[in-house]
């Protein structure tokens, strides 16, 4: 009995101590990038996930890029991971899209967003979802939308100034939510029997949190947040359906369209999960960069000077001072541009940018095994000192005369590649006219909040509040 017992114990010794072997040293046809896989399966996910409360580069990528160099490996929920940092590597990642790498995220990732998010899709499939995209989001659209963006800010900044205090993340991510949902479902927030938004504010809270998926956790409150709203949005879907319209007036109806077309290759799982994924990067994202735009203007006094004379130099030429922004207008804010990109740059709303390699890649001295995935880490090229000097000054004076209409080896807040994101206009257009309403006509003091904490993804943990009042009139002169 004894002996039995020893040979089963001395077996599984050895079937432990050889995967542990092949946990810590993965197989590899070259030489793999430098790094620590962690503990088995768990890996250094803690690590990863630990918050922090600086705009520089994450410690859990800082403390390896000075151990291990610019690429190094890594595990992060039960994956093994490449992380790059290194400006060529990620250029070349981003042009070998749907040749060497395609566009992949952890599986906890896709729980949230759906397996037929637009994120997960490829090819001919994500190139169709992208063609429908900008039919709401493209400039000659946004052309149209300018006057209603402009509306919408002033009517907010407006409420805002009648009240004592006012949270600026939550109320612009209001504000911007309600303009998304109008134009992608015609929901109107106060019109509404059901809180829309308050299934996605849920949803968020557990969006970059550890994926532990037990009741209470933020992780589980995060996926039930989904549920609820992807249940709101079938709801509605179905009420379009039994009551189509005769006019095409948002979306939804483009949506409709697509699904009834016999050649189609639009499902309702896919359109559902769309709709889900634009509602949510259309407000999330959007109202972290105005938020911590207007805590910049409070802290860079010089840089609110400048911009305010932009802005208020588009009223003097005007022939009518109360006539609305123009698109030629819009554009010709030089410097609301160049402050738009200081912000993101340090921002850094996107820690990370996933990809999976589909064969055995070689670069430079290291391989890249097929199956494995890369992560980009766009704070690394954004704060590298030797492309941005000072690289944590907020100084948008850095960005004069580069244009950064499209994703470079060194800026690469709205993505890269074939999947640069295609709000970026959209946000751009909200975020400028949003500052244009609101360095003309009012005056804002902090009260309280303000914080940064990432975990790793930007967040106000306990929002910025301000107090916002109409300047005098003869200051626009």
């Amino acid at each position: 009995m004894f002996s039995i017992v020893f040979f089963v114990g001395a077996l599984l010794i050895i079937l432990i101590t050889n995967w542990l072997y092949n946990w810590w040293n993965p197989k590899c046809n070259g030489v793999l990038p430098p790094g620590s896989m962690g503990w088995p399966i768990l890996g250094e996910t803690l690590s990863f996930f630990a918050p922090n409360t600086t705009l520089d580069i994450s410690p859990f990528v800082k403390d390896r890029m000075q151990r291990y160099g610019p690429i190094f490996k890594t595990s992060v929920v039960g994956r093994p991971i490449i992380v790059s940092t290194d400006a060529d590597l990620n250029y070349y990642i981003f042009q070998q899209e749907g040749q060497l790498f395609q566009s992949w995220y952890p599986d906890t990732f896709t729980e949230i967003f759906g397996r037929q998010n637009v994120g997960s899709l490829h090819g001919f499939m994500y190139k169709y979802l992208k063609n429908m995209v900008l039919n709401l989001f493209g400039i000659e659209s946004l052309k149209k939308m300018l006057p209603e963006v402009e509306q919408t800010s002033k009517r907010n900044l407006q409420r805002w100034s009648l009240e004592t205090s006012v949270d600026v993340k939550d109320a612009s991510a209001q504000m911007i939510f309600d303009l998304s949902a109008k134009k992608l479902i015609s929901y109107d927030s106060e019109k509404s029997t059901e809180n829309l938004r308050e299934s996605f504010v849920a949803f968020i809270q557990g969006l970059i949190s550890f994926p532990l998926n037990i009741p209470g956790s933020a992780y589980n409150k995060c996926l039930q947040g989904r549920k609820k709203a992807m249940k709101m949005l079938k709801n509605m879907l179905q009420e379009r359906r039994e009551r189509p319209r005769k006019i095409q007036t948002d979306f939804f109806d483009y949506v409709l369209e697509e699904l009834q077309r016999e050649d189609t290759v639009l499902t309702e799982a896919i359109a559902l999960d769309l709709m889900f994924v634009l509602l949510f990067a259309s407000f999330e994202t959007t109202s972290l960069a105005i938020t911590l735009a207007t805590k910049f203007l409070v802290e860079y006094p010089l840089v609110l000077k400048e911009l305010t004379e932009e802005h208020e130099a588009i009223i003097k030429r005007r022939e009518n001072p109360d006539s609305g922004l123009t698109w030629n207008e819009y554009k010709s804010m030089k410097f609301t541009f160049q402050f738009i990109n200081e912000t993101v740059r340090l921002a850094n709303i996107v820690p990370a940018i996933f990809r999976k390699a589909l064969r055995e890649i070689k670069f430079k001295e290291y391989t890249i095994p097929a199956g494995w995935a890369v992560m980009v880490c766009p704070p690394a090229v954004h704060l590298n000192p030797t492309r941005y000097k000072n690289p944590l000054d907020f100084d948008p004076w850095r960005w004069e005369g580069i244009d950064t209409n499209g994703a470079s080896r060194n800026f690469m807040a709205f993505g890269g590649g074939m999947r640069f994101c295609v709000g970026t206009d959209f946000t751009k257009v909200q975020m400028a006219v949003f500052l244009h309403s609101l360095v003309t006509k009012y005056k804002w003091t902090p009260i309280k909040g303000g914080n940064t904490l990432r975990t790793p993804g930007l967040q106000f943990p306990n929002g910025y509040h301000i107090q916002i009042s109409e300047k005098e009139k003869a200051s626009i002169g």
